[in-house]
């Protein structure tokens, strides 16, 4: 199953604990007014915001109901000189080497009742100085293996090309580069990314936390407002921490309210998973039963054999074929047996891709 966690970075007191906090609808991350508040990382699994999965309940009326979940993990603030041992962000990058992506969130509000580290607003400076400590990181955890990897590239082989990109890796992160700039074109290269597990060669987001009048930027316009260094404004995110936090304490329909009351359709969690589905290249296809209807997330472009590999290994070794129903399909004919009736399911072998939304059943041997 892809890994759905994503590490929340970003220098001290630009709302990273307080945006964890409403993501995960509860008080797991302490949030205070002096830098190095989060000392411990905090981690939180989100449900994924799905209304196909509420057609689907209603109409299987299943014993449970299992969605899709995301992995918020929130580290201490990030500082320039972090990678050198100042500060306290250094001590937990190992926390997000392990994540899918990184969000780096970026202050783009004036309170001065909330000290800035830096002793001014500046998310272009703030997010570059992030960045540079992560390559800087980076950095170092290469240099540590680049003996090794020389050691082993005098037996030839594949270990020379390990080392050359190691190398090549080396002379971009000393220039402030990421990785992520120096593509792996080949096996070797690959293997390298795979052991070191390099922050700055993961995909990213960047959120903009906002004052709540700003909720409804545009992440075209939140970039020339605030002048974010980003090649993509596909990778912004638009969130008000503290709008969120607010949210949080409403009950579902309060909080439809809530948003339109600010000209917003969806919640920043919504915006930011769905953001995050689309860096990572996810769809969700599900299964529905009496028993249980659960949503399952695979990366787009996945076969139907892997995709039942996502349920039990088993499943792929023995897959015959999947019974499988568009979303839209099974809503219109209220259930598999209209569908079938209507003519909408289709039997799928090994090379049919599954789709976003698909609803499967799948036969194998055992």
């Amino acid at each position: 199953m892809p890994n759905l966690s994503i590490g929340i970075v970003g220098l001290p007191n630009v709302g990273k604990s307080t945006l964890f906090n409403a993501l995960v609808s509860g008080n797991q991350a302490e949030a205070s007014n002096y830098p190095f508040c989060t000392i411990e990382p905090n981690t939180g699994l989100v449900p994924v915001p799905d209304k196909r999965i509420e057609g689907l309940v209603g109409i299987v009326n299943p014993d449970r109901v299992v969605p899709a979940v995301v992995e918020f993990v929130d580290i201490a603030g990030i500082i320039s000189g972090a990678s050198k041992g100042e500060g306290l962000g250094n001590q937990f990058l190992a926390h997000i080497r392990e994540t899918a992506a990184i969000a780096f969130v970026v202050r783009c509000f004036e309170n001065p009742d909330i000290i800035h580290v830096n002793g001014a607003v500046n998310p272009s400076a703030d997010l570059a100085t992030v960045q540079l400590e992560l390559a800087l990181a980076d950095l170092a955890t290469v240099t540590k293996a680049l003996e090794r990897y020389r050691r082993a590239a005098k037996q030839g082989g594949e270990a020379g090309e390990m080392l050359a990109y190691a190398e090549a890796l080396i002379a971009a992160l000393d220039a402030g580069s990421p990785a992520y700039a120096v593509p792996a074109k080949n096996p070797a290269a690959a293997a390298v990314l795979r052991e070191l597990q390099l922050l700055t060669a993961k995909p990213f987001l960047v959120i903009a936390n906002v004052a709540e009048a700003d909720a409804t930027l545009s992440p075209e316009q939140a970039v020339a407002r605030f002048g974010l260094p980003v090649a993509d404004a596909a990778h912004v995110v638009v969130i008000s921490a503290k709008l969120e936090a607010e949210l949080r304490l409403l009950d579902p329909e309060e909080q439809q309210v809530f948003l339109a009351e600010y000209g917003l359709e969806h919640s920043g969690l919504e915006r930011l998973i769905q953001a995050s589905y689309q860096l990572l290249g996810l769809q969700t296809y599900f299964t529905a039963g009496k028993q249980e209807v659960r949503a399952w997330t695979i990366p787009i472009g996945t076969t139907a054999p892997e995709a039942a590999g996502v349920i039990h290994t088993d499943f792929t070794k023995g897959f015959i074929r999947a019974e499988t129903i568009a979303y839209a399909d099974y809503v219109a004919g209220n259930g598999e047996e209209g569908a079938k009736a209507a003519g909408k399911l289709r039997s799928e072998g090994k090379e049919y891709i599954v789709k976003d939304g698909d609803v499967l059943h799948f036969r194998f041997n055992v």
